[in-house]
């Protein structure tokens, strides 16, 4: 039986391209063969037949969608990245026009916003009033929405728990089994990655075996985090199936169980059929 993934979070919009999001466009800028067709068959050949290309401002935004209105099975998250929040906290000209790509009929999340304080590349407060913006976005338009938050949960649980029926994912989770269970508990979905494949410490190892299935997403995060085997080369949607592979080994399912399962999950979240 042929299996279906769901990339659920990568950056492929900048591929081939000299716009986008400036460390994104860096990346894909190393290996220029890599246009988007290329991507897009080698995704289609190891059965990642959809997939949710991710803004981190409002001009990659516009790039999402864009990219996601000339393929089948692609959707695009409109987000405000918190490494970005500086550039847009005090903006209303750029909220407005952000606020605007709601309607377009590709738009299927908000995202990826949250808080990064191992950078802190925008100020706190700066980054927690762009995840406020975008979390009221979200529940306006009935949107789900796609969290990126690193060394920030003890503000982000606060922020989260001041409103109610936030659906969403938190992508490239890493953090504590704590965290984890206060996630699942909220009703949130699990975003892993190759990060997964190459984490050293035994309880983190742990924590990924522990997550509910019913809350597992794939994702590649793509041109970033390239799985094992394949560290040092660049990262592409078509890895979903390497990741997929190695949980089902840890899950001890087999492949084809868990990536129906995973792909329910994300057209669940994202309202597709």
């Amino acid at each position: 039986m042929a299996i279906e993934l769901f990339d659920t979070h990568c950056h492929i919009q900048s591929a081939g391209i000299d716009d986008g999001e400036r460390l994104t466009r860096e990346v894909w800028s190393k290996d220029k063969t890599l246009t988007a067709e290329k991507i897009m068959t080698a995704a289609a050949a190891n059965g990642v037949k959809r997939l949710i290309c991710v803004g981190c401002d409002l001009s990659d935004s516009r790039l999402a969608i864009d990219f996601a209105t000339k393929y089948d099975g692609v959707w695009a998250s409109i987000g405000i990245h918190p490494h970005e929040a500086k550039d847009h906290a005090d903006d209303n000209d750029k909220l407005a026009e952000f606020s605007a790509l709601t309607a377009q009929s590709k738009v299927v999340a908000i995202g990826e916003c949250g808080l990064d304080y191992y950078y802190e590349h925008s100020p706190k407060a700066e980054q927690i009033k762009i995840l406020r913006f975008q979390i009221e976005l979200a529940l306006t338009n009935d949107l789900p929405m796609i969290f990126h938050v690193r060394d920030a949960f003890n503000d982000f649980w606060p922020i989260f728990n001041d409103y109610q029926n936030i659906r969403g994912v938190l992508h490239s989770f890493t953090d504590s089994q704590a965290n984890l269970d206060k996630a699942v508990a909220a009703g949130l979905f699990v975003g892993v990655n190759g990060i997964a494949t190459f984490v050293k410490q035994p309880e983190q190892r742990a924590m990924y075996q522990t997550i509910p299935i019913n809350n597992l997403l794939i994702e590649t995060d793509a041109p970033f985090l390239t799985p094992t085997p394949y560290r040092g080369s660049i990262n592409e949607p078509k890895q979903a199936l390497t990741v997929a592979t190695f949980l089902s080994e840890l899950y001890q399912i087999d492949l084809a169980t868990l990536a129906t399962a995973t792909t329910a999950n994300a057209n669940k979240l994202f309202g597709l059929e």
